[in-house]
């Protein structure tokens, strides 16, 4: 887990001491060590300073946060043994121990014990093809030095950030835009489109662009191969698509036994480390189990859990952290923050985020990772990405609800309305209103948008300030599919809603010099749990996340 950045120019100006700057802005991300690698047509360097200027024309930095192999084996920039390939690289290759045995099988050497060493010599086996073989979060810059060319990849779900800039005969790449605006040719003008997304959805962490119109970020699942004679032409590409396929061939019995599978499979890789790993409890199902399934992994490891605790009686979850704290003989910290310890933060925490947030809700996970850095720990597992990909949220229900009547099932609909409706307070009628705005032609969503008091374009917002600029007023998506729970679950995990709180754990955690894992973001774990159907994920009586919860029994706490 660490920071990378990097810059080509092709006037070979400034490089060295703009990516000096660079790699100090990201220096929160890896505090343990820094390296440099800067290269130019007949010369590199490669070390912990950046030189100064001799006409160097490319650079990479990078700012390392030790996880595994924590010797000098471990440093990067790394170089492959006969120097033809450099990378900078950030996050982790959790399966990195059996893909080393299977190239090592195919007669390929190693000389650490490190994950880097491991994306190098599999890049080296098979090229591109090696992205769908790692499971892991990860964001790197690979050269090629004989080719000439730079590739960049990040992973599945964007766990992990990468943000770049092009201009005139150059590029910028780094893990935070906070780097970039170290760059000169790197300017401040707003994205009007985003800008709009924003103000009137709460949306900033959605597809390439950024609130930066200079700025974009690498999808999450794609790829790029930069020409270092025109860096200023990249065309991104897919290299993995989420795109579950429906299935109906597995019993809802069959499908818990799979899933609690695939979650311990996940949660056993995510537990590799040189490092001590912790757990974030919120009292929830998620993290609750992989709390558990830490233990029954890990029997005999000292199991330390970091909890927010409100002062809000009604929405405490406390009992069912410490039920679960004592399930699992952890130790239990806690925090509980004051009003006037946010105000004395808040400028810290916009800081750590680089874009606008949502809510100062995400206060409370700045201040759990601060507390597990204070304790000694480096490492933290989180649940996130279950709500996205079972259903976890209430407005779930009425996407559930609107999947039963698209596809005329209206005496089913009725009875889940009456006894879904009840988890809500007796707010059946509501469920099945909410349920209609999803079937609603997109025609239509206009006037009923303004009856509810929705509009696109409310009274606050300056609407021809965006119409001059060329903006389209209108939702981000709109359902579409047959089923349409499982399209907005997709769009949750690609779009809508994980985007951003993994932008709000990467920065929150980096913040502090840690790293967080999020066992439940793995493809096999991912596909399987969109492909099942729907009413696997909400139950007939509207119970969130009925499969995985059916495959935690006898693990969790009931």
């Amino acid at each position: 887990m660490c920071g990378i950045a990097g810059l080509i120019r092709a006037d070979r100006h400034g490089v060295s001491a703009t990516l000096a700057r660079m790699s100090e802005a990201i220096q929160h991300r890896g505090p343990d060590d820094l390296g440099y690698f800067l290269a130019a047509p007949g010369a590199s360097h490669l070390g912990r300073q950046a030189p100064d200027d001799a006409g160097w024309r490319l650079g990479l930095a990078h700012r390392r946060l030790s996880i595994l192999d924590l010797s000098e084996a471990g440093w990067q920039p790394m170089a492959s043994a006969d120097g033809r390939y450099v990378t900078v690289f950030n996050g982790e290759i959790y399966n990195y121990q059996e893909l080393r045995a299977e190239l090592a099988a195919a007669g390929h050497a190693f000389h650490t014990s490190s994950d880097t060493e491991v994306l190098l010599v599999a890049y080296r086996a098979w090229g591109e093809a090696a992205l769908s073989r790692f499971v892991g979060m990860f964001a790197f810059a690979l050269l090629d030095r004989e080719a000439n060319t730079l590739f960049l990849a990040r992973d599945f779900f964007g766990i992990k950030p990468l943000f770049y800039s092009t201009f005139a005969g150059g590029l910028a790449f780094a893990s935070e835009v906070k780097a970039l605006l170290e760059v000169p040719e790197v300017g401040r003008q707003v994205a009007p489109g985003p800008l709009y997304d924003y103000l009137r959805f709460g949306l900033t962490d959605h597809g390439e662009s950024t609130l930066l119109a200079d700025v974009r970020q690498l999808l999450p699942g794609h790829c790029v191969t930069i020409r270092l004679d025109h860096p200023d032409q990249v065309a991104p590409a897919p290299y993995w698509r989420l795109d579950p396929t429906p299935r109906t061939d597995l019993s809802f019995d069959e499908a818990t036994t799979r899933v609690r599978e695939l979650f311990l499979d996940a949660v056993r890789l995510h537990l590799r480390s040189d490092v001590p790993v912790g757990a974030a409890l919120s009292g929830g199902i998620d993290s609750s189990a992989i709390v558990m399934a830490m233990r029954a992994l890990e029997p005999g490891v000292k199991l330390h859990t970091f909890s927010f605790i409100t002062d809000d009686p009604a929405a405490s979850e406390e009992h069912y952290m410490r039920l679960v704290a004592g399930a699992a003989g952890a130790t239990m910290h806690e925090v509980t923050p004051r009003a006037e310890e946010l105000v004395a933060d808040l400028d810290d925490l916009i800081a750590a985020q680089d874009f606008p947030f949502g809510s100062t809700g995400i206060y409370a996970q700045f201040r759990v990772f601060r507390l597990a850095r204070a304790a000694g720990i480096t490492v933290m597992l989180d649940g996130q990405g279950a709500d996205e990909l079972l259903a976890g949220y209430r407005f779930h229900l009425s996407a559930r609800l609107a999947s039963l009547l698209r596809r005329g099932h209206w005496l089913e609909g009725a009875r889940f309305t009456a006894r879904a409706g009840g988890l809500l307070s007796s707010q059946g009628p509501r469920l099945f209103f909410q349920a209609g705005g999803l079937l609603l032609p997109p025609g239509l969503q206009a006037a009923a948008r303004r009856l509810v008091g929705e509009e696109l374009a409310p009274p606050w917002l300056e609407a021809g300030w965006f119409t001059r600029q060329g903006v389209a007023l209108a939702q981000p998506h709109q359902a579409r599919a047959r089923e349409i729970l499982r399209e907005q679950l997709v769009q949750a995990v690609e779009t809508t809603s994980l985007p951003a709180l993994l932008r709000y754990e990467d920065r929150n955690s980096m913040h502090f010099g840690m790293e967080s894992r999020v066992p439940f973001l793995t493809p096999a774990l991912a596909r399987f749990l969109l492909s099942l159907p729907e009413d696997y994920l909400v139950g007939p009586d509207g119970t969130s996340k009925a499969v995985f919860r059916a495959a935690m029994r006898g693990l969790v706490p009931d």
